[in-house]
């Protein structure tokens, strides 16, 4: 229900003449989608809604229609009369398999679910900080990974090839790594920072970074971000880059949206048979604008045999909870534990990376 309403709300936002009311209603969904609990639970016996932040007396009455009747008539209306009705629909076949923060929690709650549990889980392996398009120093995420019970966590800002998200170049990278030594050292036995780099997936599936810029990291997520709009097929595409030595994560492997793009098409049947024959890892993006890949299409990957990294993708400390995310998916779809490298020990995980080195 908290899906359904705030897609409705998203709907509202999307016909909006104001700026002010676009971002009104966009504030609203937010807020319903990150409701720990159901939106239910927030009504009154007298038929009034307790009050929730960001939530104004126009989206409190959509909220009331639908947990009334099960629709919004005043939703529809207004898609109606503004002439954007294939938009609005469009934008609907975007949102399928995105998980609300109450459907996390339950997730996480639920015994009856196989997969990893919170406490199985031991580090984050692709985050960004201030070296590209984050707001967390490398020190904000040692702290807040070991306020987190973390064991190590994986700093992968943008390659840089990709300079419209702050794209590192070598010089910088040189100089990240000598920070992150820094702080290894300091911490050393209580929490490992990884030397990582979150690589961009060209057009013929190459990553923009060359072999031996490559074998200078510790740990590589090839990730695309081009041509997710497009229904031509791409399996070519994402084969090659799970093929290139040195990856060792594909990242957010569709590029999909909330609402707002599907992402790349292809095969994955066939893309997850060549990570096995790899051994790269499918990533499931816990950012709940992304969740890719969601549970439905984590269960092929499990039944290929692929393995997993679970990440938040976060961009700030507070996003680190994204995490959370990407574990309730693993738990609908079954992931084993066994196969989820976040879940593996300090020693175990750094050997494998190693291994795979370009």
């Amino acid at each position: 229900m908290n899906g359904k309403i705030a897609a409705l709300l998203r709907d509202l936002a999307a016909v909006q003449k104001s700026r002010q009311s676009m971002w009104g209603y966009k504030r609203a969904a937010a807020a319903v989608l990150a409701l720990d609990e159901p939106i239910e639970s927030f009504l009154r016996p007298d038929g009034t809604l307790r009050k929730i932040p960001n939530i104004g007396p126009s989206s409190t009455k959509v909220i009331l229609e639908v947990l009334t009747t099960g629709a919004s008539p005043t939703v529809e209306r207004v898609i109606a009369e503004s002439g954007s009705t294939s938009d609005i629909e469009r934008g609907r076949d975007l949102r399928d398999h995105f998980l609300s923060r109450a459907q996390v929690v339950a997730a996480l709650r639920n015994d009856k679910l196989a997969g990893p549990a919170l406490s199985d889980y031991h580090g984050d392996l692709q985050m960004h900080s201030v070296w590209s398009d984050g707001s967390q120093t490398l020190e904000d995420i040692v702290e807040a990974g070991i306020a987190r019970g973390y064991q190590f966590c994986g700093v992968t800002d943008h390659s840089y090839g990709l300079p419209i998200a702050g794209g590192v170049s070598m010089n910088e990278l040189f100089e990240q790594h000598r920070a992150i030594d820094r702080l290894n050292k300091k911490n050393r036995g209580r929490f490992r920072l990884i030397k990582g780099i979150e690589a961009n997936i060209r057009a013929d599936g190459s990553v923009d970074m060359e072999p031996p810029e490559l074998r200078q990291l510790e740990l590589v997520v090839a990730a695309p971000h081009s041509a997710l709009r497009t229904t031509n097929d791409q399996t070519a595409r994402m084969v090659n880059a799970v093929e290139t030595r040195g990856v060792h994560i594909l990242g957010h492997p569709r590029g999909r949206k909330y609402g707002a793009r599907p992402g790349v098409t292809a095969n994955w049947d066939r893309v997850f048979a060549a990570a096995v024959k790899s051994g790269v890892a499918i990533e499931i993006d816990g950012d709940p604008s992304r969740q890719d890949v969601d549970y439905d299409l984590a269960k092929r990957a499990v039944d290929a045999g692929c393995l997993f990294a679970l990440d938040s993708d976060a961009h700030s400390t507070v996003e680190l909870q994204y995490a959370e995310t990407a574990i309730a998916h693993a738990r609908l779809a079954g992931v084993p534990r066994e196969r989820i490298i976040n879940c593996w020990s300090v020693d175990r995980l750094l050997d494998w990376l190693s291994s795979k080195r370009a």
